[in-house]
């Protein structure tokens, strides 16, 4: 199906919205993206970008623009919390080489998104905050704010966690409080600090850090168990004294970390069932949710982008390849849906092994360090079906 002179409007300029508003594009497409900020701002923290993401990123034209503004990692080291002892060491650098895992600022991404969608001849509209999305008529309809209401052949949902689009096809939903809180924050790094992702695990709790920006700037999520309710998403300050007091009883290292966070974001961590109903042909067109729309996720394996990433390439390119646009929907949530819905449960059951206490603990770490030893690769051969998928082939 030729998608040159195709309109196309799309809710969100975060990270999913802007990769498929690219792909659209540069496959002929008329893109508009409707966004509710008055700016694309410098907000977020750092975020991962694993070999699945990168990859898109590639088939996007944007490799270079990547590997300018990220830190390439290493490796990742698992570490006892309290202690501060190494548990074991996912070598990326030695065992992958082949394959990009990248730490960057959030804002960073955005910004190459953002112009890479714009080269491409994206229109972006700042200040059009969707209230209702409606599907009962021909077409895609989206009311904003101000009243306007704009008709589209083909509407994208990538409008996040609060997505008006996913509740128009799916009904509302009830997330449910895991009893976890995150705090994020990013605080200068110190120097020569290497590009390793360090995991420090500990009863309850545990605390993920990398450096970005060329070792300038240290991203630090610390995630605790607790009864206190916490709402979600990124818009809440919290007092620092309750992030150093959740970590105590943590190594000299990490609470010197936290000594230097002011006011870390504080996010209440809400398990979302991924969506039933991704997609609604309408006439000539239809309607597409993609990201945290679609699949929210718990942080704990860091595949919020990437995932994101994944759902833009394979929608643009369903859309180009199938007849007609109810077999292109039909396509990419049959491609889409089993695999999103395996990462997110592997992120929930990633924190449970992050926190546990007492002899499961115990026998846990020893595990690991045996495994470390004896078998490297075999920890990081469990992820081979997330990391070694690539959607672009």
């Amino acid at each position: 199906m030729s998608l040159i002179g195709q309109s196309v409007t799309i809710l969100g300029a975060g990270v999913a919205g802007l990769a498929v508003s690219r792909a659209l594009a540069l496959r002929g497409c008329r893109v508009t993206v409707l966004e509710q900020a008055d700016a694309i701002r410098e907000v977020g923290a750092g975020l991962q970008i694993s070999p699945n993401g990168a990859c898109v990123l590639r088939a996007l034209g944007l490799q270079p623009q990547l590997d300018a503004v990220s830190t390439r990692a290493e490796a990742v080291q698992l570490i006892d919390g309290p202690t501060g002892d190494p548990v074991t060491r996912l070598d990326l650098a030695r065992l992958r080489p082949d394959q990009g895992y990248h730490f960057l600022h959030r804002a960073d991404l955005v910004s190459l998104l953002l112009k890479g969608a714009t080269e491409a001849g994206v229109t972006l509209r700042l200040l059009s905050r969707a209230v209702a999305v409606d599907l009962s008529g021909p077409h895609p309809a989206v009311t904003l704010d101000t009243g306007e209401r704009i008709e589209t052949p083909f509407l994208v949902g990538a409008d996040g966690l609060q997505s008006r689009t996913r509740a128009a096809l799916n009904g509302p939903e009830q997330p449910f409080f895991t009893h976890q809180v995150a705090w994020r924050d990013v605080i200068p790094c110190e120097p020569g600090a290497a590009p390793v992702a360090e995991v420090h695990m500990g009863p309850g709790r545990h605390l993920v850090s990398y450096p970005l920006r060329g070792g300038t700037l240290r991203n630090i999520v610390a995630v605790e168990e607790r009864a206190k309710w916490a709402e979600e998403g990124w818009t809440l300050r919290d007092d620092s004294m309750d992030m150093r007091l959740a970590f105590a009883g943590f190594s000299p290292r990490v609470r010197a970390w936290l000594d230097r966070v002011e006011d870390p974001w504080l996010w209440g961590l809400f398990r979302h069932s991924v969506a039933q109903t991704w997609v609604k042909p309408m006439g000539q067109g239809g309607v597409a949710l993609m990201g945290d729309a679609a699949h929210p996720t718990l942080p704990f394996l860091a595949q919020g982008a990437s995932m994101g990433l994944e759902d833009a390439w394979v929608l643009a390119r369903a859309l180009a390849s199938h007849d007609t646009v109810a077999a292109a929907l039909a396509a990419y949530q049959m491609l889409r849906k089993p695999r999103t819905t395996r990462i997110v449960a592997a992120a929930s059951a990633n924190a449970r092994a992050y926190h546990l206490s007492g002899l499961p603990r115990m026998i846990g770490h020893a595990g690991m360090r045996a495994l470390g030893r004896l078998s490297p690769g075999t920890m990081l051969s469990r992820f081979d079906w997330l990391y070694g998928h690539d959607v672009t082939q």
